[in-house]
């Protein structure tokens, strides 16, 4: 089964109303089994529009991210994300085929 992943570009206007954010989104992360595969961290946008801040999220199956995003817990902790910061997120579905050789 392929693996679910949130692919975010965030802009944050408000640091310290945004680690509010921050703690509400652990549970549901925890309940749907999120692991962080980049969160933040240096890079460089060499095509496009980009953001100040990047994160990539893995769940163990598309299900479970979009569950994760719908969840009433989710909703609560975006709710305080929303108004200190502007970004973009795509829910996608993880690729199990072959590898080019």
């Amino acid at each position: 089964m392929a693996k679910g992943f949130w692919i975010a570009r965030v802009d944050v206007a408000d640091a310290e109303q945004y680690k509010r954010y921050v703690a509400a989104n652990a549970l549901p992360f925890k309940t749907f089994g999120a692991r962080f595969v980049v969160r933040g961290g240096r890079f460089e946008a060499v095509e496009g529009t980009s953001r100040s801040r990047n994160v990539v999220i893995e769940f163990p199956s598309y299900q479970a991210a979009l569950d994760c995003y719908h969840s009433p817990e989710y909703q609560a902790a975006l709710k305080l994300r929303q108004p200190v910061s502007e970004g973009d997120l795509v829910i996608i579905e993880g690729y199990d085929g072959p590898q080019p050789g």
